[in-house]
């Protein structure tokens, strides 16, 4: 009898578990895309450790500010925008509900497909997810992460602690290829 309590309570523990996860997770998100979230300097990819830079100075009036680029050799906040932006314009797209086109997007931008992860965009039953993620492991110590999906509203995008192992996303996630 006392075997099938403790079993019992594994199990309510791992539900706690499993419904405690996404909401962490959210929280994490939208902090982390607060306005004055704190940031870090982190390593870029090159393994170089990137020091914040002074605001730059506010553009003449009636120019208008230049588009987001690639900064390999920036860190994962410096390439935020342009992650961003990559995830908008998919979002805009016919192909929004494609985690394919998330990662085909970022690849085509310069992104290396070896360091992205995703999850599915379909349930177990074949059904349109209601949302997914898709994510790019930036230097030894952070992820740029993307969530789009029906329930999100508005695609969501931010700077993440990678987790153990140089993964951004948790359980399991499909194959990125080539």
């Amino acid at each position: 009898m006392r075997g099938s309590r403790t079993a019992v309570r594994r199990h309510r523990r791992a539900g706690l578990l499993a419904s405690f996860v996404p909401a962490v997770l959210l929280v994490v998100v939208l902090t982390g895309c607060a306005p004055g979230a704190a940031t870090s300097t982190a390593p870029s990819p090159s393994g170089s450790t990137a020091t914040p830079s002074s605001p730059a100075a506010p553009a003449p009036t009636g120019s208008a500010p230049s588009a987001p680029s690639l900064h390999p050799d920036g860190s994962a906040k410096d390439n935020l925008p342009y992650f961003t932006a990559i995830v908008a314009k998919v979002w805009a797209s016919g192909e929004r509900a494609s985690n394919r086109a998330y990662i085909d997007a970022m690849a085509a931008a310069g992104f290396a497909r070896a360091d992205m992860q995703m999850t599915a965009d379909t349930t177990t039953v074949d059904n349109p997810a209601e949302s997914f993620q898709f994510s790019v492991r930036w230097g030894s110590t952070e992820c740029l992460v993307g969530q789009v999906g029906p329930s999100t509203g508005d695609p969501v995008t931010a700077v993440l602690p990678q987790l153990a192992g140089g993964r951004c996303l948790i359980g399991s996630t499909p194959p990125v290829g080539g």
